[in-house]
């Protein structure tokens, strides 16, 4: 059974910073992209960072040269480094796996989501 687990969110000061965990299970993680998506009140959910199989990355505008992507196979997990965060930061964060090859099927899942909180 597939599993994505966040974890790290939580409320952090203006100018702080956090990191954010996902744990995945129930299928060959090294072949996915993995992504952090976020989505606010109101808002639709948007893409904030991507790391593929192969370890290229691509932010958002809004978070570059603040956020860090990285992963680790051997542990199957993602994580989302998160600096000099901003209020307009705040969000639920959800990690996403996802592959497409070729003319195949998509293939992608959702975690839950962790809330991200950026307040004085």
């Amino acid at each position: 059974q597939v599993q994505l687990v966040e974890s790290g969110g939580g409320l952090v000061q203006p100018g702080g910073s956090l990191r954010l965990s996902c744990a995945a299970s129930g299928f060959t993680f090294s072949t996915y992209a993995m992504n952090w998506y976020r989505q606010a009140p109101g808002k639709e959910r948007e893409v904030v960072a991507t790391i593929s199989s192969f370890g290229f990355t691509n932010y958002a505008n809004s978070v570059k040269g603040r956020f860090s992507i990285s992963r680790d196979n051997a542990k199957n997990t993602v994580y989302l480094q998160m600096n000099s965060l901003k209020p307009d930061d705040t969000a639920v964060y959800y990690c996403n796996a996802d592959r497409h090859i070729g003319i195949g099927p998509r293939q992608t899942y959702w975690g839950q989501g962790t809330q991200v909180t950026v307040s004085s």
